[in-house]
């Protein structure tokens, strides 16, 4: 081989050497570009939607999850927690919940999609504070009567099973449904109306 042929040779590999390089180079360039398409994490709580998995959720567990700077509570009542929802206009202030405080697909006294799982936002519509998930019926703290709930101990104000505030308390309407639905079985998207609304 001729020393020509050799630089020439040596040249060309030279050349698709920095093509390759400068493909990569390119590549990773774009990246940074591509990540400030997706939506950060501000804006993910700032309101946009999220999945939450109840997969794992066992019967009359409940989970809590972050949407907007707010908790979103999900509940999986048991038969028994279905059963004890009640309808008593005597107990509930707005047993059938015709104030504007969840979506309409959820107007019914489940104050859900499907009456196994309950979606809340975890704010007392009194002052904001967080009531506690009291699931157990029938006890000194909350009365013999109490079906299980909600109790917010700020101020003692009560919300059943579904949510729904109990008359002559200090919140004034029921606990506030956020938009959701089930993409399957087990995955629940919420901050928006879906398909199965």
């Amino acid at each position: 081989m001729t020393e020509s042929n050799k630089s020439l040779n040596r040249r060309n590999f030279l050349t698709n050497l920095t093509k390759v390089m400068g493909g990569v180079g390119g590549i990773f360039a774009v990246i940074p570009f591509l990540s400030t398409m997706l939506p950060s994490e501000k804006a993910k709580s700032g309101g946009a939607p999220i999945e939450i998995d109840v997969s794992g959720l066992k019967p009359g567990a409940f989970k809590v999850v972050e949407w907007r700077g707010k908790p979103v509570w999900v509940v999986r009542r048991t038969a028994e927690m279905i059963n004890n929802t009640q309808e008593d206009n005597n107990i509930l202030s707005d047993p059938k919940s015709l104030e504007e405080h969840q979506p309409k697909y959820t107007q019914n006294k489940f104050r859900s999609l499907n009456p196994e799982y309950l979606v809340l936002l975890g704010v007392c519509t009194h002052l904001g504070c967080s009531p506690l998930y009291k699931p157990n019926s029938k006890t000194a703290e909350l009365g013999f009567d109490w079906k299980g709930g909600f109790f917010c101990p700020c101020h003692g104000s009560k919300f059943d099973l579904s949510g729904r505030v109990h008359k002559g308390m200090p919140a004034p309407y029921n606990l506030e449904v956020p938009p959701y639905y089930f993409v399957s079985e087990s995955r629940i998207i919420v901050g928006k109306d879906g398909e199965s609304a």
